[in-house]
């Protein structure tokens, strides 16, 4: 059994955050000693779930449908493709980016302005922009 500032000790996650995390489900504790939570040695894997899945950039609700409140977690393919996809598309997009800023950093322009690769790069972060306030899709952009 880990108490609750092993736990934290161990993953890096604040007694507060895990608290939390209790409240709505995520982990559960057994039981207590003294005014300390404790709980199973199976909540190091919740916990590396958790925190997985957080890196991956999945929301506190659905990870909670992913490694539900009881047994072990259920991963759906679909979702995991769906969100490595969305993943992908944004390495894309830094990847575009850190181009486009290689390239303005050594652009042989006199300024920055008259570049017509640099005109580009503003037009398409505008268009992106417009795009990402109106519906937030996963879209790339090329510079």
């Amino acid at each position: 059994m880990l108490d609750i500032t092993e736990l934290s000790r161990l993953s890096g996650f604040s007694a507060s955050k895990l608290r939390y995390y209790e409240e709505i489900g995520l982990i559960k504790s057994i039981g207590r000693r003294g005014l300390k939570r404790l709980y199973e040695d199976e909540v190091k894997i919740r916990i590396s779930v958790i925190s997985l899945a957080q890196t991956a950039s999945f929301s506190l609700n659905e990870i909670k449908k992913m490694i539900g409140t009881e047994g072990r977690p259920e991963f759906d393919a679909a979702t995991l493709n769906e969100k490595a996809d969305s993943i992908d598309a944004k390495i894309n997009e830094l990847a575009s980016l850190s181009k486009g800023l290689r390239h303005i950093a050594n652009c042989t322009a006199e300024h920055h302005l008259d570049c017509p690769r640099f005109q580009r790069i503003m037009r398409a972060a505008l268009i992106k922009r417009s795009k990402t306030r109106r519906t937030r899709p996963d879209n790339t952009v090329s510079y």
